[in-house]
């Protein structure tokens, strides 16, 4: 009987041991299931996209560990699928505003955005977000400091692709020639800036002269350091393809530039990097003068102080790598006197005497700053890993867990511009609908290239170097990426967790090719060679395409819904991002719906070759994100897809999807590839609730660039620019670009940016019209408004009526029906009546309260059904 026991005890391990390494490839350490199901925070529970995606790693430190994993989820919500051509690119505010270029996207912190999503398994994210600051119409590549040929560079040791680089060369070269030829100064021999556009704006600088918010010209350590590493960055790029007086070129721009930012910006006496004024600058009766760094001249002369974190800028590019003589400078980061806070650095040290805090955007002069501290505590990195003596291993760790716990609010992972240096608090600097969850700085990075130690190289030696303390038990960074291999790095002190023996182990491709017994640098030459190098798409190859996004506002795809909730937008989810929050809102709900079940469609306008479907299924159960409202909405209990197959609408397939719809996560449909102009999703609403959806995206393979589809014919109001009629004008516009011309211009957007659409926002009148004037006679009997409503001083009208002209006045359309009855914000709104001939018709809005009207699109039609 014992003997029984026995056998039946071994099998039992043996079916546990499966079960452990059960959802676990060869090869890979940890469970990756286990480490996601042991984060409660998720907003994002795409899971799938997780294992697929992203290297995994765990450690003792909780905050650290939990944060590791916020951080990809945060990176979710900025993900942006812009267009087919363009590909995938990233925000940095979680609601476009009005300065962010297409899609979105600002280049200021667009560094850091490459060095996290490098990380990323597919190296498409990543490389899509580089071509695209140069390839794409609207990109701002130079409206704020930021270093993108360094960044290209890093995504490059990652995941080698010399065609992408050869591709990408001479557009780097142009952006570098750009801004020298803007702000490079030959006769001092560096680059100015200012402190608004370096993205620091009321600085201790800044506010001693007469613009406190942009501050005046002036040289500044970070930029300058920037434009050093994208000059180093072009050289290597050269060098790679054998460019070599090129190569030379830039390096000696970069040699002038290190030697010039020394001359300028070290102070002796303070050991320290500090900005320098390019020109002389007053204010309240005092004088800086040119070429002064600050506190060397002005109302604060002779002040010992003045040190900001970008006097550690230059590190962050191992600019001065073996220079142990300016390592002084970093006792100030764990002084409290300097920079050190509970939840710091501080971005001024603490006894400026322009120290100063405050609960309210955007000010660098003393609160903790997510963006700085990432530079810092990659300089910090650099630095030891190149054996720095002045601080140590454990500073780095301090800082990092202090910076893994800033990642907080009411106790949940979170993260905002800017929080109080010694409290945690975001107040102020997360206003609604703003920067909540902001990705403006790094943090995955400084895990694997810092804490961990994996070190990217452009050869075939695995170097690492990791700063974690050796008295932890265990830490494991899984399935890493690199150079077309997947390194594991492990540490564990019993041996018992990992199973791979006492010490430190690092793994590629599933076998051990180092062990030590202690974590110290290693470097083990041709560990990782380049057998699968990636390629740039060549004419005829095939790119995953999102076919259903429309962040352009063209007429294809267009969008239509049985029903649209008046608080969402039906724009939002053809828009390219994703998430799931109730605040910001970020959706179309059916929400005051009548209907047992709701449809949404998209018409592509051309045969498109789709074989998968994914609806990003809302669930606001237990979820209500600062409000304590109770939400109807929940993931539907069936979807049916159908597409529009020879004349009619035909089931799809959906026996490949998951089998079970939930909220958080997409609902992937797979099927044989058809060719379809729409396709629509039916939601059938959970018994008592609602649906809604955050994204609607329609996959299939195709070759790009994607042609624009011409804006159909008919529509009598469109003017494409080549002509003066039709002609749109109105009683009064807003001053922010909302202009008429805008209105009849074939573009159709309901985000905050870019600016297309009129509104007569300040008017001063109770109702405003907008007219289109046609030129001539013409034959009419609908009208289609894209109304456009920002929730606040812009909103859908409380009515509005259309009036025709008879050559002496105006009159009512007779017969008119809208829909829907009630105008309705971010959709398109339907107007038929009996036909008439014009040559000008008017649409007069009566506004909402204290609001105003507006549209960013109006169609005129001489038909009286929609178009097929």
């Amino acid at each position: 009987m014992s003997r029984q026991r026995g056998h039946i005890t071994k099998l039992l391990l043996i079916c546990l041991q499966l079960l452990c390494v059960a959802g676990t490839s060869l090869g890979q350490v940890l469970d990756k299931d286990q480490q996601l199901n042991a984060q409660s925070f998720w907003d994002n529970r795409d899971f799938d996209w997780y294992r697929q995606n992203i290297p995994f790693f765990e450690c003792p430190d909780a905050d650290i560990t939990t944060t590791y994993y916020y951080r990809w989820d945060l990176l979710t919500k900025h993900l942006t699928y812009g267009s087919p051509n363009s590909g995938y690119s990233f925000t940095e505010f979680i609601d476009r505003p009005f300065w962010s270029g297409a899609y979105g996207a600002i280049s200021c912190p667009a560094g850091h955005q490459l060095y996290e999503a490098r990380w990323l398994k597919s190296p498409r994210i990543a490389n899509d977000y580089s071509r695209y600051w140069f390839r794409t119409p609207g990109a701002q590549p130079r409206n704020y400091s930021t270093w993108l040929a360094d960044s290209v560079w890093a995504v490059d040791l990652v995941h080698p692709n010399r065609d992408l680089m050869i591709d990408l060369l001479p557009d780097l070269i142009t952006n570098y020639e750009g801004w020298s030829h803007r702000q490079f100064v030959p006769d001092v021999g560096l680059f100015w800036q200012t402190g608004h556009d370096d993205g620091m704006e009321f600085n201790i600088n800044s506010r001693q002269t007469q613009d406190i918010l942009r501050g005046a010209p002036s040289y500044r350590p970070s930029f300058n350091a920037y434009m050093w590493a994208d000059a180093k960055a072009i050289a290597k790029i050269a060098n790679l393809v054998n460019e070599t007086e090129l190569s030379q070129q830039f390096d000696a721009k970069a040699d002038a530039l290190r030697e010039k930012m020394i001359a300028l910006m070290w102070d002796e006496r303070r050991k320290f990097f500090f900005p320098v004024l390019k020109n002389d600058e007053h204010r309240d009766g005092f004088e800086m003068k040119a070429l002064s760094k600050t506190y060397e001249t002005g109302k604060f002369a002779g002040d010992t102080h003045g040190r900001e974190l970008i006097g550690y800028v230059p590190w962050q590019f191992n600019l001065f790598r073996g220079e142990s003589r300016y390592e002084v400078a970093w006792k100030k980061l764990m002084d409290r006197d300097g920079f050190y806070a509970g939840f710091g650095p501080s971005t001024v040290e603490r006894n400026d005497p322009m120290f100063l805090l405050q609960k309210s955007c955007c000010w660098w002069s003393g609160q903790s700053w997510p963006y700085a501290t990432t530079q810092t505590l990659k300089a910090l990195a650099n630095l030891l890993q190149n054996d720095g003596r002045v601080l140590t291993n454990a500073n780095y760790v301090e800082l990092l867990r202090i910076y893994a716990r800033s990642h907080r609010k009411d106790g949940k992972p979170y993260l905002a511009e800017a929080l109080h240096p010694d409290t945690g608090s975001f107040e102020g600097h997360d206003a609604y609908n703003h920067s909540e969850h902001y990705f403006h700085s790094g943090y995955c990075d400084l895990i694997i290239t810092g804490l961990v130690g994996l070190i990217p190289r452009d050869d075939d030696a695995l170097e690492l170097y990791p700063l974690a303390p050796p008295n932890w038990d265990y830490f494991a960074l899984d399935d890493v990426s690199y150079r077309g291999h997947q390194v594991s790095v492990l540490w564990d002190k019993s041996g018992n967790r990992y199973g791979k023996g006492t010490g430190f182990h690092v793994l590629v491709d599933g076998k051990i090719v180092s062990t030590s017994s202690n974590l110290n640098r290693l470097v083990i030459p041709g560990a990782v060679p380049l057998t699968r190098p990636n390629a740039v798409a060549k004419q005829g190859d095939t790119t995953r395409t999102n076919f259903a996004a429309n962040n352009d506002g063209t007429f294809f795809p267009r969008w239509n819904a049985s029903f649209t909730s008046e608080s969402t937008s039906l724009g939002k989810i053809h828009d390219g991002n994703y998430w799931y929050l109730r605040h910001p809102p970020n959706r179309w709900t059916c929400e005051g719906t009548a209907n047992a079940e709701d449809w949404v469609e998209v018409h592509f306008g051309v045969a498109r070759a789709v074989d998968t479907v994914k609806l990003y299924v809302l669930e606001d159960s237990g979820r209500t994100e600062n409000s304590n409202e109770v939400s109807p909405i929940r993931a539907p209990q069936r979807i049916d897809l159908d597409a529009w197959i020879d004349g009619k609408w035909q089931a799809l397939p959906n026996g490949n999807s998951q089998s079970r719809i939930e909220g958080h996560r997409p609902y992937v449909v797979k099927f044989p590839t058809v060719q379809t102009t729409r396709l629509r999703a039916t939601l059938v609403h959970a018994t008592g609730h609602v649906s809604g959806l955050t994204e609607f995206e329609a996959w299939g393979d195709a070759e790009l660039p994607l042609e624009r589809l011409p804006h159909p014919p008919g529509n009598l109001a469109y003017n494409g620019g080549a002509s003066k009629f039709p002609r749109a004008t109105a009683s009064h516009h807003d001053r922010f670009g909302g202009v008429p011309e805008s209105a009849n211009d074939g573009v159709t957007n309901f985000l905050p940016t870019p600016t297309n659409r009129w509104t007569s926002y300040e008017s001063p009148e109770e109702s405003d019209w907008l007219e289109i004037d046609f030129g001539k006679q013409v034959e009419c009997r609908r009208v289609e408004l894209a109304i456009y409503d920002d929730r606040g001083g812009v909103q859908p009208p409380d009515s509005y009526t259309i009036q025709v002209h008879n050559g002496s006045g105006w009159r009512d359309v007779e017969g008119m029906r809208k829909t829907p009855e009630r105008p309705a914000g971010s959709q398109w709104n339907v107007a038929t009546f009996s036909p008439v001939t014009t040559a000008k018709i008017r649409i007069v809005f009566l506004h909402h309260g204290q609001s105003r009207s507006g549209v960013t699109e109006v169609m005129v039609w001489n038909e009286p059904m929609p178009r097929d």
